[in-house]
């Protein structure tokens, strides 16, 4: 095999369409362009959203919100969530993922864990955040809070 006899595959490209080469070819004369006007025009036609001098839509329609791309977002899961798991258990973000615990968010920095609800067994929690009350709740069920 040579680089020079390389081809695509059967079916892969497609056959450009060529203009203005006579009438027989569909696409002669005017090269389907119409007949004068703006379109018609060497470097022709419009910007995207332009309307024709009236007012655009994105312009029309107030501001409003704003999008904090750089916010830190954590998965958050409560005492209910890991009240039915079984003693001794590492739960950890791969964990509560891979139980559907949980909802991913975009910008995650990790697990959050919340106190609502009673913890009775004995876990081993390892996550980014705890609120006060979960890390006592977790400690008093004789489990342990690790903050990564």
């Amino acid at each position: 095999m040579r680089i020079d006899t390389l081809s695509p595959a059967e079916g892969a490209t497609k056959a450009t369409k060529r203009l203005g080469r006579g009438i027989g070819s569909g696409t002669g004369k005017t090269s389907g362009k119409g007949h004068k006007g703006q379109w018609a025009r060497s470097g022709g036609g419009v910007r995207p959203g332009f309307e024709g001098g009236q007012m655009p839509l994105f312009r029309r329609v107030p501001k409003r919100g704003f999008n904090h791309n750089g916010k830190k977002e954590y998965v958050i899961v409560n005492l209910a969530d890991l009240a039915d798991i079984p003693a001794g258990t590492v739960v950890d973000y791969g964990f509560v993922m891979e139980n559907g615990l949980a909802k991913a968010v975009k910008n995650n920095c990790g697990l959050k864990v919340l106190g609502k609800g009673e913890l009775n067994v004995a876990l081993t929690v390892k996550a980014a955040k705890f609120s006060a009350s979960a890390k006592e709740a977790i400690e008093a069920a004789k489990g342990t809070a690790e903050t990564l």
